[in-house]
């Protein structure tokens, strides 16, 4: 019997490393005939390569994990890495679903490729019936981010986004600011913004997105312009006039 192959369709390329990693790890044998970051790619990797499993971001641009699962109906064992919480986590457990819980975990990890392990001696199953289910879920999903992981050194760490005090651009890339530290994540501030809840991050430059329950005062230059000062880092924020507004009584 060949070795069974596996695709890794996730947005996020840190957690995408982290799955490989794990798999790596806990399933030698099994093969990872590539990684994708949104839901078009997906389907095309699904039918070139014909993967026995599909590691699934219920969540991605370009396609929905639905269109994704639909497509993979019957084709691969599919796994589902959400931001459910335990609630909706049991409408995956029909068994002809697994999912992954994000942040990632070790345990968790383990017990799914026992699961598949064991599906593996049987077909895939058939996900066209499972359409409503899966779009409850969809729902159920939180529309911005909780939490992301990040590098520092050689680790990686997970920052809560309610810890974020501001981001900052920094050419392609994004300084993420917390009380304690400072990390740099390998999104572009715009693409950062699209994933953080507005009503908690306003942008106050072209370069800055500051929590809002990060900041302690606002300052008014001797030139007019606004300086956001924050909760526990010393350095000031500037506030460009296009985004003077936000500060007006309301």
């Amino acid at each position: 019997m060949n070795a069974p192959c596996a695709l890794i369709a996730e947005d996020e390329p840190l957690l995408r490393t982290e799955i490989r990693d794990a798999l790596l790890t806990l399933w030698p044998q099994l093969r990872i005939v590539a990684e994708v970051g949104d839901g078009v790619e997906a389907m095309q990797a699904l039918d070139q390569l014909a993967p026995d499993i599909l590691f699934l971001d219920i969540q991605m641009p370009g396609a929905s994990g639905i269109d994704v699962a639909r497509h993979a109906s019957e084709k691969a064992h599919v796994v589902f890495i959400t931001a459910f919480d335990a609630y909706a986590v049991q409408a995956f457990d029909q068994g002809a679903l697994d999912y992954i819980l994000k942040p990632l975990t070790m345990d968790r990890m383990k017990l799914t490729v026992q699961r598949l392990q064991q599906r593996l001696q049987e077909p895939p199953a058939d996900l066209r019936g499972l359409t409503d289910l899966l779009k409850n879920a969809l729902q159920s999903e939180p529309r911005y981010l909780k939490w992301l992981t990040v590098p520092k050194g050689h680790d990686l760490h997970v920052v809560a986004v309610a810890d974020i005090s501001y981001l900052r651009a920094d050419n392609k890339y994004t300084t993420i600011a917390t009380r304690a530290s400072s990390f740099l994540c390998n999104s572009s501030l715009k693409e950062m913004k699209e994933k953080l809840d507005p009503t908690m991050f306003w942008q106050i430059h072209r370069s800055v997105i500051v929590n809002v329950s990060a900041i302690e005062t606002i300052y008014r230059s001797f030139r007019g312009s606004l300086e956001v000062k924050l909760k526990d880092r010393e350095e000031l924020l500037p506030v460009s006039a296009a985004y003077a507004h936000l500060f007006k009584q309301r």
